[in-house]
Protein backbone atom coordinates (compact mmCIF):
# COMPACT_ATOMS: atom_id res chain seq x y z
CA UNK A 1 0.00 0.00 0.00
CA UNK A 2 1.38 3.35 -0.81
CA UNK A 3 1.07 5.51 2.39
CA UNK A 4 1.23 8.59 1.17
CA UNK A 5 -1.93 8.68 0.73
CA UNK A 6 -4.82 8.23 2.87
CA UNK A 7 -7.04 5.00 1.92
CA UNK A 8 -9.94 6.40 2.89
CA UNK A 9 -10.99 10.02 4.07
CA UNK A 10 -13.86 9.89 6.89
CA UNK A 11 -16.25 12.80 7.14
CA UNK A 12 -18.37 12.24 10.16
CA UNK A 13 -21.23 14.04 11.09
CA UNK A 14 -21.85 13.13 14.51
CA UNK A 15 -19.69 12.40 17.69
CA UNK A 16 -20.87 8.94 17.01
CA UNK A 17 -19.70 8.65 13.42
CA UNK A 18 -15.79 9.88 14.48
CA UNK A 19 -16.52 6.83 17.55
CA UNK A 20 -17.32 4.30 14.79
CA UNK A 21 -14.01 5.44 12.46
CA UNK A 22 -11.61 5.44 14.83
CA UNK A 23 -12.83 2.06 16.07
CA UNK A 24 -12.96 0.54 12.60
CA UNK A 25 -9.22 2.05 11.34
CA UNK A 26 -8.22 0.48 14.83
CA UNK A 27 -9.32 -2.90 14.34
CA UNK A 28 -7.94 -2.94 10.39
CA UNK A 29 -4.66 -1.61 11.76
CA UNK A 30 -4.92 1.71 9.67
CA UNK A 31 -3.73 4.97 11.44
CA UNK A 32 -6.04 8.15 12.12
CA UNK A 33 -4.76 11.37 10.83
CA UNK A 34 -7.33 14.24 11.73
CA UNK A 35 -8.14 17.39 9.33
CA UNK A 36 -9.62 20.79 11.11
CA UNK A 37 -8.83 23.68 8.84
CA UNK A 38 -6.28 21.95 6.54
CA UNK A 39 -3.27 24.72 7.58
CA UNK A 40 -0.62 22.18 8.46
CA UNK A 41 2.95 23.40 7.26
CA UNK A 42 4.25 19.85 7.95
CA UNK A 43 1.92 17.66 6.33
CA UNK A 44 0.63 15.59 9.28
CA UNK A 45 -3.05 15.94 8.75
CA UNK A 46 -2.32 14.42 4.87
CA UNK A 47 0.35 11.65 5.26
CA UNK A 48 2.08 8.83 7.51
CA UNK A 49 4.46 6.29 6.98
CA UNK A 50 2.09 3.57 7.27
CA UNK A 51 -1.57 2.93 5.97
CA UNK A 52 -3.89 5.56 7.38
CA UNK A 53 -7.32 7.54 7.26
CA UNK A 54 -8.09 11.21 7.53
CA UNK A 55 -10.84 12.03 9.78
CA UNK A 56 -11.92 15.04 8.18
CA UNK A 57 -14.17 17.49 10.67
CA UNK A 58 -15.31 20.06 7.98
CA UNK A 59 -18.86 18.83 9.54
CA UNK A 60 -18.44 19.58 13.23
CA UNK A 61 -18.33 23.04 12.50
CA UNK A 62 -20.84 24.01 15.15
CA UNK A 63 -20.57 27.21 17.48
CA UNK A 64 -22.68 28.03 20.44
CA UNK A 65 -21.93 31.26 22.39
CA UNK A 66 -23.38 32.00 25.66
CA UNK A 67 -23.52 35.52 26.57
CA UNK A 68 -24.51 34.52 30.84
CA UNK A 69 -21.80 33.03 31.19
CA UNK A 70 -19.32 34.47 28.64
CA UNK A 71 -18.29 30.92 27.08
CA UNK A 72 -18.72 28.85 23.95
CA UNK A 73 -19.05 25.25 22.74
CA UNK A 74 -16.79 25.67 19.50
CA UNK A 75 -16.79 22.08 17.12
CA UNK A 76 -13.36 21.37 16.04
CA UNK A 77 -13.70 21.50 12.07
CA UNK A 78 -15.03 25.52 12.89
CA UNK A 79 -12.73 27.99 11.29
CA UNK A 80 -11.72 30.93 13.47
CA UNK A 81 -13.72 33.01 11.58
CA UNK A 82 -16.55 31.11 11.85
CA UNK A 83 -15.74 31.59 15.87
CA UNK A 84 -15.06 35.49 15.75
CA UNK A 85 -18.34 36.01 13.14
CA UNK A 86 -20.66 34.14 16.26
CA UNK A 87 -19.19 36.12 18.54
CA UNK A 88 -19.88 39.42 17.02
CA UNK A 89 -23.33 38.84 16.21
CA UNK A 90 -23.86 38.18 19.72
CA UNK A 91 -21.59 41.05 21.73
CA UNK A 92 -19.62 43.67 20.46
CA UNK A 93 -17.37 43.64 23.64
CA UNK A 94 -16.82 39.87 24.09
CA UNK A 95 -13.83 38.47 21.86
CA UNK A 96 -11.38 35.36 22.20
CA UNK A 97 -7.68 35.50 21.73
CA UNK A 98 -6.36 33.46 18.93
CA UNK A 99 -5.10 34.12 15.39
CA UNK A 100 -5.80 36.35 12.70
CA UNK A 101 -5.55 34.21 9.80
CA UNK A 102 -9.55 33.61 9.27
CA UNK A 103 -9.49 30.12 7.51
CA UNK A 104 -7.03 28.39 10.02
CA UNK A 105 -9.31 25.50 11.87
CA UNK A 106 -9.78 26.35 15.54
CA UNK A 107 -9.31 22.09 16.07
CA UNK A 108 -5.27 22.76 15.42
CA UNK A 109 -4.90 25.92 16.29
CA UNK A 110 -5.94 25.17 19.60
CA UNK A 111 -4.46 22.38 20.63
CA UNK A 112 -1.30 23.97 18.43
CA UNK A 113 -1.48 26.94 21.56
CA UNK A 114 -2.74 29.30 19.39
CA UNK A 115 -0.85 32.65 19.06
CA UNK A 116 -2.84 35.74 18.26
CA UNK A 117 -3.31 39.68 18.81
CA UNK A 118 -4.77 39.62 22.13
CA UNK A 119 -1.94 37.37 23.64
CA UNK A 120 -0.15 39.65 26.33
CA UNK A 121 -2.96 40.57 27.76
CA UNK A 122 -5.12 37.18 27.92
CA UNK A 123 -2.52 34.57 27.00
CA UNK A 124 -2.74 31.73 24.36
CA UNK A 125 -6.09 30.36 23.16
CA UNK A 126 -5.13 27.06 24.69
CA UNK A 127 -4.97 29.29 27.92
CA UNK A 128 -8.61 30.30 27.89
CA UNK A 129 -10.06 26.56 26.83
CA UNK A 130 -11.95 25.61 30.13
CA UNK A 131 -13.08 21.83 28.58
CA UNK A 132 -13.08 19.84 25.35
CA UNK A 133 -14.88 16.39 24.09
CA UNK A 134 -12.63 13.85 22.53
CA UNK A 135 -12.90 10.67 21.47
CA UNK A 136 -9.41 8.55 22.37
CA UNK A 137 -7.90 6.21 20.97
CA UNK A 138 -10.22 3.48 21.86
CA UNK A 139 -13.56 4.83 20.86
CA UNK A 140 -14.05 6.42 24.22
CA UNK A 141 -15.82 9.95 24.18
CA UNK A 142 -14.24 11.89 27.26
CA UNK A 143 -14.41 15.39 28.78
CA UNK A 144 -11.98 17.18 30.88
CA UNK A 145 -13.73 15.72 33.91
CA UNK A 146 -13.39 12.10 32.43
CA UNK A 147 -9.89 12.59 31.01
CA UNK A 148 -7.90 13.74 33.69
CA UNK A 149 -5.93 17.22 34.29
CA UNK A 150 -2.86 15.86 32.43
CA UNK A 151 -4.57 14.63 29.71
CA UNK A 152 -6.60 17.97 29.30
CA UNK A 153 -3.23 19.60 30.06
CA UNK A 154 -1.59 17.93 26.67
CA UNK A 155 -4.22 18.44 24.65
CA UNK A 156 -4.15 22.42 24.90
CA UNK A 157 -0.26 22.98 23.19
CA UNK A 158 1.07 19.59 22.93
CA UNK A 159 -1.07 18.96 19.73
CA UNK A 160 -4.13 17.16 19.98
CA UNK A 161 -4.05 14.51 17.12
CA UNK A 162 -1.74 13.07 19.08
CA UNK A 163 -4.38 11.82 21.76
CA UNK A 164 -7.07 11.53 20.32
CA UNK A 165 -10.31 13.45 17.95
CA UNK A 166 -10.90 16.71 19.71
CA UNK A 167 -14.63 17.00 19.00
CA UNK A 168 -14.93 20.16 20.54
CA UNK A 169 -14.05 23.17 22.85
CA UNK A 170 -15.25 24.84 25.92
CA UNK A 171 -13.55 28.29 25.41
CA UNK A 172 -13.63 31.62 28.15
CA UNK A 173 -14.49 34.64 26.15
CA UNK A 174 -12.43 37.77 27.07
CA UNK A 175 -13.62 41.18 27.34
CA UNK A 176 -12.70 43.61 24.26
CA UNK A 177 -13.39 47.48 23.69
CA UNK A 178 -16.21 47.63 20.98
CA UNK A 179 -13.62 49.99 18.93
CA UNK A 180 -9.98 49.39 18.32
CA UNK A 181 -7.08 50.95 16.47
CA UNK A 182 -5.20 49.23 13.89
CA UNK A 183 -1.93 50.49 12.75
CA UNK A 184 -0.02 49.33 9.55
CA UNK A 185 3.54 50.78 8.52
CA UNK A 186 4.52 49.17 5.33
CA UNK A 187 8.23 48.78 4.59
CA UNK A 188 10.67 47.23 1.78
CA UNK A 189 14.14 46.03 3.35
CA UNK A 190 15.34 49.02 1.19
CA UNK A 191 13.14 51.18 3.34
CA UNK A 192 14.43 50.04 6.34
CA UNK A 193 12.21 47.13 7.52
CA UNK A 194 14.83 45.30 9.17
CA UNK A 195 16.06 47.56 11.05
CA UNK A 196 12.20 48.36 12.46
CA UNK A 197 11.50 45.06 13.45
CA UNK A 198 14.88 44.97 15.40
CA UNK A 199 13.40 48.45 17.13
CA UNK A 200 10.12 47.12 17.64
CA UNK A 201 11.66 43.82 19.46
CA UNK A 202 13.51 46.38 21.76
CA UNK A 203 9.72 48.04 22.66
CA UNK A 204 7.19 45.59 22.71
CA UNK A 205 8.01 43.95 25.50
CA UNK A 206 7.60 47.57 27.48
CA UNK A 207 4.06 48.70 25.60
CA UNK A 208 0.86 48.44 27.85
CA UNK A 209 -0.46 44.81 27.74
CA UNK A 210 -3.49 46.41 25.66
CA UNK A 211 -0.81 47.17 22.16
CA UNK A 212 -0.42 43.94 20.69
Amino acid sequence: MNSSSPQFIITPQSETHVQAAVICSRNLGLGVRVRSGGHDYEGLSYKAACPFVIIDLVNLRKVSVSLDTSTAWVESGATLGELYYQIATRSSTLGFPAGVCPTVGVGGHFSGGGQGTMTRKYGLASDNVLDAIMVDANGTILDRESMSEDLFWAIRGGGGASFGVILSWKIKLVPVPPMVTICNVPKTLEQGATKLAHLWQQIAPKLHEDSS
